[in-house]
């Protein structure tokens, strides 16, 4: 089982409960950057490229619980730089478990495993665990030898202390399929509770900007990747619904729901989403009231937007999709297998 029962209703009930009120747009999942520091320089990041006098602001508690509060999502996100480097985060993280938010702390697993006594488990909390493939893929993607083991050691200690655990995967043009394919059967091996994938998009800080997916190339990749998924011959544990990964080898074409994901940081609400570098607003209000959303999304030629394929954006719109009678059912398989 990879999307828990409980986090299944409470956000189909979410979702139920916007199209009552006949809201247009919403969100499903908060991205809480509460700083940008990190102890990796991952190639495919531009998050430490900030100036100093950023990378060294934490947001506060206090600004975390209200940037919840303010936009509403059941989901929050906790992506950085490293989340484990602040200082409070124990404190946000419980704030927001008490709040009833599914929380997902992203980490690349360096301080996890002596940070877990900071943590209760509970299903409303999972460490999500950045991972970009097998030992040597993934220290070459983090630019550092050991990062692998490190990681892998801190998800046994996790799941040995009772903590739901995923991995998030970002794959990069010149990924090798059956190396993928091996890679997704070593870390169903640890009994994690399901892995994230996503294609690389470029993301406008990143030093490396050669090594992103076009939108042809991401379908094709992917479609070989999971082939064994979809023609029955795996069962890795994915924490997607089905329609998501269905998008991304191109049998389902959806557009970019860009309001379902926001991003808060030190900085403000991004404008309009974390991958653009375009701004940002001061409240959530602001960014939905705002925004030309018109002007994001394949369909509306934006440049910037016609090769993305990235979860945050067309998660949000599979997960609407999945609300249609036609698609409730193969929606539930993914909970109940």
């Amino acid at each position: 089982m990879a999307i828990q029962i409980q986090q299944a209703v409470e956000v189909g009930k979410y979702l139920v409960k916007q199209r009552l009120l006949r809201r247009k747009r919403f969100p499903l999942v908060l991205m809480l950057e509460p700083l940008f520091r990190c102890n990796l320089a991952c190639s495919g990041c531009g998050k430490i490229q900030h100036p100093t006098e950023i990378l060294k602001r934490n947001l506060t508690p206090e600004e975390c619980f209200a940037a919840a509060e303010e936009c509403g999502a059941p989901v929050v996100s906790i992506p950085g730089g490293e989340p484990l480097l602040h200082p409070q985060i124990d404190e946000i993280v419980n704030g927001l478990v008490k709040r009833k938010k599914f929380v997902y702390l992203c980490t690349n697993g360096l301080l996890l495993e002596k940070s877990l006594d900071k943590f209760e488990p509970s299903p409303y909390l999972t460490f999500s665990v950045h991972l970009d493939g097998l030992r040597d893929l993934h220290d070459k993607c983090v630019d550092r030898e050991g990062v692998f083991d490190i990681a892998i050691e801190a998800i046994k200690a996790a799941k040995a202390k009772g903590f739901r655990v995923t991995t998030n995967t970002t794959v990069f043009e010149g990924a090798d399929p059956k190396q993928m394919q091996e890679f997704f059967d070593f870390v169903d091996s640890l009994g994690i509770d399901g892995m994230m994938i996503s294609p690389g998009y470029s993301y406008e800080w990143a030093p490396d900007q050669e090594n992103f997916l076009q939108k042809e190339r991401t379908k094709a990749l992917f479609k070989e990747i999971l082939a064994p998924f979809k023609a029955g011959n795996k069962q890795w544990n994915f924490n997607h619904n089905p329609l998501f990964l269905d998008f991304l080898i191109g049998e389902e074409d959806y557009e970019c729901t860009p309001w379902g994901s926001p991003s808060y940081s030190v900085l403000g609400w991004q404008k309009p989403c974390y991958l653009l570098n375009e701004g940002h607003y001061s409240s959530y209000k602001e960014l939905i009231q705002k925004t030309d959303w018109d002007n994001y999304g394949r369909a509306s030629g934006n440049p910037k937007c016609a090769d993305c394929m990235v979860h945050c954006g067309y998660e949000p719109t599979a997960a609407m999709e999945a609300m249609k009678p036609q698609n409730v059912g193969k929606s539930l398989s993914t909970i109940f297998g």
